[in-house]
């Protein structure tokens, strides 16, 4: 029997289904996830890094942070570790998934025995914040559908206090259809590198199809402009996978940086 931490592979889609159904963060995903999305999203160990190393820049002694769609935590994992020398600091790690949640408190038990994280399942477009310093929204915001997704951002924008950084990495796609093309074979190339069949590549896609609407860089941006931030950039590009951080006011340093 597998402990909450032992990596299990992903075979979810290795055998023919005669019925998709619509992709959902079940306890068949929840088992297999830190295997699928290492597999699967290109740069998400760069990404989830250098989410500690921006926490130790714009958190606080005393600070707050969110972990929305926090999947197993690992977000909140590498914050909490780059934050252990803050002796006052709440994290609160939200997803609306059950199975994903439980799963993720146990994790996060087992690997923060001396950092209390409080785990939290609700839809994060109705959760009521409280003010915060840094807030994770990682390969999230695609799930969501695209109306709800400026409300939000605005929302997140409110709950931060001035100098707060919102972290937000996303799928996306590009208004020329060849670059397009070209990532998007390039990504299962990424795929069939790491193990993954053609006919699994094929059938996830199918079960993401009605779950997964991407958006191009330039959405984010203007969205990000749009809820307010002052200066918001992308930062991390890999394939069709990308990463922006954005501030609320003043310029992009951070007050808590170390030296």
């Amino acid at each position: 029997m597998n402990s909450p931490s032992s990596p299990v592979r992903d075979a979810l889609f290795s055998n023919p289904l005669d019925k998709l159904a619509s992709f959902s963060f079940d306890e068949q995903v929840a088992r297999v996830f830190p295997d699928m999305i290492k597999r699967s999203v290109p740069g998400y160990s760069q990404i989830l890094g250098m989410a500690g190393v921006i926490a130790r820049r714009y958190v606080p002694e005393g600070g707050r942070v969110y972990d929305l769609g926090a999947s197993l935590g690992a977000g909140t994992l590498s914050v909490a570790q780059q934050l252990a020398h803050l002796e006052q600091l709440e994290i609160i790690a939200v997803d609306n998934s059950q199975a994903m949640t439980e799963r993720c408190q146990q994790l996060l038990t087992e690997a923060l025995p001396l950092r209390p994280v409080t785990t939290c399942c609700a839809d994060i477009r109705t959760l009521s914040y409280q003010p915060c310093d840094l807030i994770l929204i990682n390969f999230t915001l695609q799930f969501l559908p695209p109306e709800d997704r400026q409300s939000l951002l605005d929302r997140l924008f409110a709950a931060l206090r001035p100098g707060g950084a919102l972290l937000l990495s996303e799928k996306i796609h590009f208004t020329d259809p060849r670059l397009s093309q070209l990532l998007y074979e390039l990504h299962h190339d990424f795929k069939r590198a790491n193990g993954y069949s053609d006919m699994e590549i094929s059938q996830k896609r199918t079960a993401l199809e009605d779950v997964l609407r991407t958006d191009t860089a330039e959405q984010h941006l203007q969205r990000l402009k749009d809820a307010g931030f002052s200066f918001s950039s992308q930062w991390f590009q890999y394939l069709n996978f990308a990463s922006f951080l954005a501030i609320k006011g003043g310029g992009p340093g951070g007050e808590n940086e170390s030296a």
